[in-house]
C-alpha cells in the first residue's frame, strides 16, 4: 500500500539506505530524466553538487539518528543528462520492509526562483529609475540655464573655446535626456499597436548594412504570424541597441544569429554574437544606468532595453562567456 501511494505521487520521492538508492517513484525517474532501474544502488550524494555533498551527508546522518523530519533546504541537483535544477528538499526516517531508511522528497522550484529573480530585477530597475530620474531633473535644469547664458555670451564675445563648451554641454544635456527616457518610459506618449517582430527585425538589420562586411548574419525567424502588443518605437530602439552592441562586440570577423519563435503563448527572441563576451561578475550589473563593459559606453542603451522589456510584461536574461560571445534571451507575451 505504501509503495502504491508513493509511486503515484507527483512528488519526487527517493528511499535510500547507507546512501544507496533502494527505491524511487515514477515521478522521480522523470524528474532525474532517466529510468528507475538506472537509479537503483546509485549513491544519493552523487545527485548533489560536489560542494554540497558533505553537508547533505551530515544531514542524512542526523536524520538517521533521530525520528523526526529534517527542515527543508534549497539545493541544486544534477540530473542524468547533466542539467542542474533548483530544488527544495526534505528528508525523514521511515520504515521500509524491516529496516529504517531515509525518505527524501525533492520539489522542483526553478519556476519559483525565476519568478523571484524577475520580480527582484524589476524592483531594482524601478528603484534605480526613480533615483536616476530625480538626478537627471536636478542636473538638467542648471545645465539648461548654463547653455542659455553661454548662447548670450557667444553673441557678445567671440572665442573658439565657447564653441567647444557648447558642444560638450549639448552632449551632457543629451545624456540627461536619454536618462530621463530610460528611467520613465511612460513619459513617451506612444500608442500600443500590434507588432510583427519578424518584419521589424529584418528592417532593423538593413540599417547596419555598412557594418556587416566582416560579420555573418543568420536569421531564423519562425512563427511569423505571431504578434506582440506594445509601443513600437520603444521596441525598435531596444532591439537597435541590442544589435548595435552585438556588432560592436565583434572586433574582426564574427557571426550574429537572430532567432524568433513562439512557444507557450510567449514570443521568444534571441540575439547571439561571437564577440568578446562579458565577464561573469559583470552580468548582474547589466541594465544599470552608467554601467557598461565598453570603455566609452554609458550603459543607457541596455537600461532602455531592460526597462522596455519589463514595462511590456516580458523577461530578459543574458548568457555570456569571455572570448566566445553573448546571447540575450527575450520573452514577450503573445497578443491576445
Amino acid at each position: 500500500m505504501y509503495r502504491n501511494i508513493i509511486d503515484y505521487s507527483v512528488e519526487t520521492t527517493v528511499l535510500h539506505y547507507d546512501y544507496k538508492i533502494i527505491y524511487i517513484n515514477k515521478s522521480g525517474a522523470d524528474f532525474f530524466r532517466t529510468s528507475k532501474e538506472a537509479l537503483m544502488d546509485v549513491d544519493v550524494l552523487s545527485v548533489f553538487q560536489p560542494s554540497s555533498r558533505e553537508m547533505i551527508k551530515k544531514r542524512i546522518q542526523e536524520c538517521m539518528a533521530g525520528n523526526e523530519m529534517a527542515p527543508s533546504i534549497e539545493e541544486k541537483v544534477i540530473r542524468a543528462d547533466g542539467t542542474t535544477v533548483e530544488t527544495e528538499l526534505y528528508c525523514r526516517p521511515v520504515t521500509f520492509g524491516d529496516r529504517k531508511v531515509i525518505q527524501t522528497v525533492f520539489r522542483d522550484i526553478s519556476i519559483r526562483k525565476e519568478t523571484e529573480k524577475i520580480l527582484n530585477n524589476r524592483e531594482k530597475l524601478a528603484s534605480i529609475g526613480q533615483i536616476a530620474a530625480g538626478i537627471a531633473h536636478e542636473v538638467k535644469n542648471p545645465l539648461t540655464a548654463v547653455k542659455g547664458f553661454l548662447q548670450l555670451l557667444k553673441e557678445s564675445h567671440s572665442h573658439p573655446y565657447l564653441q567647444t563648451m557648447e558642444i560638450e554641454l549639448d552632449k551632457a544635456l543629451l545624456t540627461m535626456q536619454n536618462l530621463l527616457q530610460v528611467s520613465k518610459p511612460d513619459l513617451q506618449e506612444e500608442p500600443l499597436v500590434s507588432i510583427d517582430f519578424c518584419k521589424e527585425l529584418e528592417s532593423l538589420m538593413l540599417l547596419f548594412q555598412d557594418k556587416l562586411y566582416n560579420v555573418e548574419v543568420e536569421m531564423d525567424l519562425r512563427d511569423r504570424e505571431t504578434r506582440v502588443i506594445g509601443k513600437k518605437n520603444l521596441f525598435l530602439k531596444a532591439f537597435f541597441n541590442l544589435i548595435k552592441n552585438a556588432l560592436e562586440a565583434i572586433s574582426e570577423k564574427g557571426k550574429i544569429r537572430i532567432t524568433h519563435y513562439c512557444e507557450n503563448q510567449w514570443v521568444h527572441i534571441q540575439i547571439t554574437d561571437t564577440g568578446v563576451g562579458i565577464p561573469k561578475e559583470k552580468l548582474n550589473m547589466l541594465g544599470t544606468p552608467f554601467f557598461s563593459s565598453k570603455m566609452d559606453g554609458t550603459g543607457l542603451g541596455l537600461t532602455q532595453v531592460y526597462t522596455t522589456i519589463h514595462e511590456h510584461g516580458g523577461h530578459i536574461s543574458v548568457d555570456s562567456k569571455c572570448g566566445e560571445g553573448t546571447t540575450f534571451y527575450i520573452r514577450l507575451p503573445v497578443a491576445g
